[in-house]
């Protein structure tokens, strides 16, 4: 099981509303777990928790699991409103913001549109962009994550 694979499982996870997954492929046992809800600006953490499989044989009787926890703190930014996300303010602008970007607090990262009129979302933290979770020009709603981010 390698990262890109673990990713997918918690992105799997998000668009989900997943609390809690468990998969054993090839000798390894991942389970990963989401211990808070995300409200806007709060922080979610979520552990990955990577268990050694029991060894097998005649010979072995009972032998502890090593389990070991990596804790990564995100933060997800919420849609306030209804309405259509734009990346950019227009389509022939670059986007706002982009992965692996460090944004600062206040700064525009997307817009969205509602009822004709454009609403800037500016960011309330410092932080780097881990994942856009939405496609341009897609209808999102309230509450719905539009990004996380690795606050700094």
């Amino acid at each position: 099981m390698n990262i890109k694979e673990i990713k997918e499982m918690i992105n799997l996870m998000n668009e989900n509303g997943l609390a809690e997954l468990e998969v054993e492929k090839d000798d390894m046992r991942i389970r990963l777990k989401k211990t808070a809800t995300g409200f806007e600006g709060s922080q979610s953490p979520i552990i990955y928790s990577a268990q050694a499989p029991a060894a097998s044989g005649a010979n072995v009787q009972s032998l502890p699991q090593s389990e070991e926890k990596i804790v990564i703190k995100s933060v997800e930014i919420k849609s306030p409103m209804v309405g259509t996300f734009y990346r950019a303010p227009n389509p022939e602008a670059p986007a706002y913001v982009e992965v692996g970007q460090v944004i600062e607090p206040g700064q525009v990262i997307c817009i969205i549109e509602a009822m004709k009129l454009m609403n800037e979302i500016k960011s309330e933290i410092r932080g780097k962009i881990l994942e856009i979770l939405v496609d341009n020009a897609e209808p999102v709603e309230f509450g719905q994550s539009l990004f996380l981010i690795d606050p700094l």
